[in-house]
């Protein structure tokens, strides 16, 4: 768990606030994903701010246009409306690469597969190895004793490889101490200590796609001026590395608050892979709206944040 930082005073930002859910489009969404959308819009209308949808779908082979319909109809559903026009990630490609383009001298490419990470870690037997919030090892370096000339010839050849942040370099480059924003239900602000060098050498750019899940979420919160992001606390720790992206690249700070995980019978996170029931599921066997928003302490009736502007882009296939 991230730690208080009283000396850091942190202020709430000017203007309208804006909030914003942003779901990814590779499976229905399910009881966890209302939560934190009627979370955000509950915000939002607290504050008489400003609720957005975007659709985080950089991962192409996974990321499906029915299920992207199937976001719009759930929300719906719902009783949410939000602003338009809605942002799709897999649009902007070209934005992150730009933003890459920026921290490309503190980057280094990356050739190992999961394998050959694990095998390195393995061979440094009886020595205790450092994992990252999410319970992987960190990476060893493997990469980053590979000549420039080396690793230039091998990317020539087409060899499959991520851009991983120089950890070291990253924080000489923006010196801390970094903290950001936690706010509460009540709109209470406390500053929180942010420990980016917990993640290592972190991935910012994958293989298999031109951006990763943190570069685009910075550039994006940014771009659409949020100023308050509401999400899971399985999300929590990756905001240290958020933080400190967002100084590299000049960025806004948003205030965070973090909420807790709706859980299956068993303890277990709600989650897609998992195949939690869909609320689509639910609505076919008869449940109303008004029972999901009452089972997760919402008010049976929404009342509006913004006039109904539920516009989004036309949804068509993915090849």
């Amino acid at each position: 768990m991230t730690q208080p930082v009283p000396d850091l005073p942190v202020r709430e930002p000017a203007g309208q606030p804006v909030f914003r859910f942003a779901p990814s489009p590779n499976g229905r969404l399910h009881l966890g994903h209302a939560y934190s959308a009627l979370l955000n819009a509950e915000f939002a209308r607290r504050r008489a701010g400003r609720f957005l949808l975007r659709i985080e779908d950089i991962d192409l082979t996974r990321c499906r246009s029915e299920f992207e319909e199937g976001v719009y109809e759930d929300l719906a559903w719902l009783g949410l409306q939000w602003e338009g026009p809605v942002l799709r990630q897999s649009e902007h490609f070209a934005d992150y690469q730009s933003a890459f383009g920026r921290l490309r001298g503190l980057a280094y490419p990356c050739f190992c597969s999961r394998r050959d990470i694990a095998q390195a870690v393995a061979e440094r037997t009886g020595e205790f190895w450092a994992h990252d919030p999410d319970g992987a090892p960190l990476y060893p370096g493997t990469c980053r004793s590979l000549g420039t000339s080396e690793a230039e010839a091998r990317m020539a050849e087409g060899a499959p490889h991520a851009w991983r942040l120089a950890m070291d370099q990253a924080l000489a480059a923006a010196r801390g101490p970094h903290a950001y924003g936690s706010f509460d239900l009540d709109g209470r602000v406390r500053p929180v200590e942010a420990r980016p060098e917990r993640w290592g050498d972190a991935v910012i750019v994958r293989k298999e796609t031109p951006t990763s899940y943190h570069l685009s979420v910075v550039v994006d919160d940014a771009r659409q001026g949020v100023t308050h992001v509401v999400r899971g606390t399985d999300l929590e720790a990756a905001t240290d590395l958020h933080v400190l992206l967002q100084r590299l690249l000049g960025l806004p700070t948003p205030l965070y608050h973090h909420h807790a995980l709706i859980l299956d019978p068993g303890g277990d996170k709600l989650a897609k892979s998992a195949r939690s029931e869909a609320l689509a599921d639910l609505r076919a066997r008869g449940i109303t709206a008004e029972e999901i928003r009452g089972r997760l302490g919402f008010p049976a009736v929404m009342s509006q944040v913004t006039p109904n502007h539920n516009r989004h882009p036309p949804v068509t296939p993915r090849a």
